[in-house]
């Protein structure tokens, strides 16, 4: 959960002497299920979650994600800045990544990163930041982005695009408008937006909200752009099916939110090489869908690990397979990876 309201009450301490994970560990097989760990501890307190993964113009994979030592990570005496965005890179698809490095760390809590490539070559980093009240509670100041033009090796100040909090990577669609999924909390009810830039990230719009339907939607907004130019959003609920919305105008207004037919947390919707569509979240634990038509019909549920933290990414390999990120959760949470083949007969895992 990654909004103010929905994060965790109780900072979870974790221990700083937590052992660093070479770049070349992988883990055992789980449940006949091969992963290889991205990061197990990034030096902020050993608990990482929230990732997103890109392929960089270099042929590079760049993973991002979130480190502290808890769900929420507040500044303290052993890391007085708080939580921070911090990136592994793999030159081998996926195999092996580098130690971690930080990517972003202001004076608050930094999360939930998202990370893309334009096609202009600049590295865009969404992400949201808590800071912390005299109370010993913590506010939400919105939804950040910060830019790199040089593959990763300096990155910008951020700067406030949106009050609204954000989940997911930016999207740049056809005619070269970026969109970016965006959520809000107020006055007991909940839902998703998103906000555009027509002019390659320069500016922002205002949030253009997605009706609801009447039902809560924590939302955690991730967009992908259809075959016929329309947009889907697909959003969060906490106990009934996730819902989906359709604009044919950009994104500047939105059908009313309908089930998807299966529950989810923290949508990321991805299109593979063969143009299958895909869309991984949490619940049940680490789990994915994928549809054959476009986002008309989704698949039966197909498990992707027994962890339950997920907030997943995709990215597509060079051999035509898909990479997929997410988390475990809990004390020393950790960021992990899987490869399968999408085709019109399922989903097959692959090693390396």
């Amino acid at each position: 959960m990654r909004n103010q309201l929905h994060l965790l009450a109780v900072l979870v301490t974790v221990s700083l002497s937590a052992a660093i994970a070479t770049a070349q560990d992988t883990a055992p097989l789980v449940a006949d299920k091969e992963f290889v760990y991205i990061c197990r501890d990034a030096g902020a307190g050993a608990y990482e979650a929230f990732p997103d993964v890109c392929r960089l113009k270099d042929g590079r994979l760049m993973a991002i994600f979130y480190a502290g030592y808890g769900h929420v990570a507040m500044p303290n005496e052993a890391l007085p800045k708080g939580g921070r965005a911090a990136a592994c890179y793999s030159s081998d698809e996926g195999k092996t990544w580098t130690p971690a490095e930080t990517i972003v760390d202001t004076d608050d809590d930094d999360r939930d990163p998202s990370v893309v490539q334009l096609s202009d070559g600049r590295l865009m980093c969404s992400f949201f930041s808590l800071r912390k009240k005299a109370d010993g509670g913590y506010r939400g100041l919105g939804s950040y982005v910060s830019e790199s033009g040089d593959a990763g090796k300096t990155w910008s100040t951020p700067r406030i695009i949106s009050t609204y909090y954000c989940s997911a990577p930016i999207r740049e669609l056809k005619n070269g408008n970026l969109v970016l999924g965006l959520y809000q909390d107020e006055g007991g009810d909940a839902w998703g937006a998103v906000t555009i830039s027509t002019d390659k990230g320069a500016t922002w719009s205002r949030p253009y909200d997605i009706p609801n339907g009447g039902l809560r939607l924590d939302a955690e907004t991730d967009v992908i752009e259809l075959k016929d130019g329309a947009l889907y959003a697909a959003q969060r609920t906490e106990k009934e099916s996730m819902r989906f919305s359709k604009s044919t105008d950009g994104g500047k207004t939105w059908s009313v939110s309908e089930p998807m037919g299966f529950p989810g947390h923290c949508p990321y919707l991805h299109r593979t090489p063969d143009g299958i569509v895909l869309i991984a979240h949490r619940v049940p634990n680490t789990s994915l869908h994928y549809s054959l038509d476009d986002c008309a019909t989704w698949s039966q549920n197909v498990p992707v690990d027994s962890v339950g933290g997920a907030y997943p990414g995709f990215v597509n390999l060079n051999d035509g397979s898909v990479l997929i990120v997410y988390y475990e959760e809990g004390e020393g949470s950790s960021i992990r990876a899987r490869k399968f083949k999408a085709t019109a007969n399922g989903i097959e895992w692959l090693t390396w």
